[in-house]
């Protein structure tokens, strides 16, 4: 039983409950709060910390690469590709304008996709592509050229099996843990308060109020409650088009002399890779194992694990064999779907989602989290 004291304050009524602490949550708790100061906010995650993606990626400060957005406009069409670029685009501009890049190690250092040999872009289709990507985002970021071909570099940097490389100027990488604790202190700086530890098992709506049930035994209650745990949104709304996505990743020892510096994309963006420090820092392979990777498991597996080390020791790092350990692997979820926008909308009477990132939350959260904030309080 809880005490008056804990009834009246932690367990009081709010007027706005965010079930999860990732970035879509926090995001659009600070953007709640500071369009409605005077507002009670909670929010309550499952874990100790902020998980799903949020703190287990890779860390990429990224809007795609250039076959993702040629797939992407094939895929959805080319307004809707803009329109998630748009996004993307001005998602990073807010990371920088509320919080300082050396606080979050964010650096714009430029971004690149690797073509190999064997692919079907050859260097022609590539030309075009750049050419008509540049053409259709030109009012997105403000240039002429935010793709460009890159073939010098590929010997400079010493990759292999590589025969194209295509740079984006506006790409870039962060500390995800970082942006997360800093997300985290300004939320409660402003107010809001943080439950983790707390499962929301189930909600209904009880008169003009929703209640949620937890496995603690308390049941929290709310005016409205915004829904924001991504790929784990399945157990509360069972209904929305949402496919977990594993992401695998590793992370080498120190590497002398690393020769380049930067974050990387290939294959459509299922391989990824940045510099951390003079560690490499590797993703992805998600596509050779769709069906397995169709999980909220948080481990890593073999096969998966195996093809990374081979892109690592073929692509990433041919000179550098025995020169390097692998020191840590992890693995983050991602929410997919038949569509990669974002799934931003009212649910029902004062029950709303922001869900299904599709591998982009560090860039769509904060787009994301003032819509949502403002569908909330139209």
């Amino acid at each position: 039983m809880i005490s008056i004291w804990e009834k009246e304050t932690f367990f009081a009524k709010q007027d706005v409950i965010v079930v999860g602490s990732g970035f879509v949550g926090l995001w659009s708790a600070l953007f709640l709060k500071k369009k409605h100061p005077k507002l009670k906010i909670s929010i309550i995650d499952r874990g100790i910390i902020p998980t799903g993606a949020s703190t287990r990626n890779a860390g990429f400060a990224c809007f795609g690469s250039l076959s993702e957005l040629m797939q992407d406009a094939k895929n959805m069409g080319i307004e809707k590709m803009l329109q998630l670029v748009e996004m993307r685009f001005k998602g990073l501009e807010l990371i920088s304008k509320h919080f300082s890049k050396s606080n979050l190690d964010y650096e714009l250092c430029g971004g690149y996709e690797l073509f190999g040999a064997g692919e079907y872009y050859n260097e022609e289709k590539i030309e075009a592509s750049i050419s008509y990507m540049n053409s259709l985002l030109k009012p997105v970021t403000d240039s002429k050229k935010t793709f460009r071909l890159a073939d010098e570099n590929i010997s400079e940097f010493g990759f292999g099996n590589t025969k194209h490389l295509v740079k984006n100027r506006y790409e870039g990488y962060l500390h995800s843990g970082k942006l997360i604790r800093c997300l985290l202190q300004k939320a409660q700086g402003m107010g809001v308060q943080v439950f983790t530890g707390i499962d929301i098992k189930k909600y209904e709506l009880q008169g003009d109020s929703i209640v949620l049930d937890t496995d603690r035994g308390i049941n929290f209650t709310t005016e409205r409650m915004l829904i924001c745990t991504n790929a784990f949104a399945k157990e509360l709304l069972p209904d929305e088009d949402i496919i977990p996505a594993r992401g695998q990743v590793l992370l080498t020892s120190p590497i002398a002399d690393l020769k380049w510096k930067g974050s990387f994309h290939s294959e459509e963006g299922f391989y990824y890779f940045r510099n951390l420090g003079n560690k490499v820092l590797l993703g992805g392979a998600r596509n050779t194992a769709f069906p397995d990777e169709e999980t909220t498991e948080f481990t890593t597996t073999e096969n998966i694990q195996q093809v990374l080390e081979k892109y690592l020791s073929d692509v990433v790092l041919p000179e550098y064999a025995g020169d390097y350990t692998i020191q840590q692997r992890w693995s983050g979820i991602m929410a997919m779907g038949g569509d990669k926008m974002p799934i931003v909308k009212k649910l029902s009477s004062n029950v709303y989602c922001a869900i299904r990132m599709s591998g982009m939350g560090v860039a769509l959260a904060p787009v994301v989290g003032a819509q949502v904030a403002n569908m909330m309080f139209d």
